[in-house]
């Protein structure tokens, strides 16, 4: 689990967060990044009904995306709301795959120092 200043929980912050920010989709999930105003970096992740209907598995995908983006919390430029929106396939997929195309997102994004 992400530690709690890191995490984005208020629907506020989501809703400026999709007004103000850049998105980056790929086959598995769409990443949306803007700037805060903060010393730190926040998190949030959206798995909707339309990956899976069961809640277990929307929830074994949220852990899957927490866990890997974990290691590359220090990497990621200070500063940032990042927001990750899951697709349906993700469910499907390894953690392995997940977090290789997780760093290729961040990489891509230019959010990594």
């Amino acid at each position: 689990m992400l530690p709690k200043i890191n995490r984005i929980k208020k629907r506020k912050d989501f809703k400026v967060i999709f007004k103000n920010s850049k998105s980056l989709k790929n086959s598995l999930f769409v990443l949306r990044a803007g700037k805060n105003n903060l010393e730190l970096n926040r998190f949030g992740f959206v798995v909707s009904l339309k990956v899976s209907k069961k809640a277990t598995i929307r929830n074994k995908i949220r852990r899957r995306l927490v866990e890997a983006i974990k290691p590359e919390i220090n990497k990621i430029k200070t500063g940032s709301d990042l927001v990750l929106i899951a697709l349906p396939g993700i469910e499907k997929k390894k953690f392995s795959e997940i977090k290789e195309v997780i760093k290729s997102a961040l990489e891509k994004a230019k959010l990594i120092i």
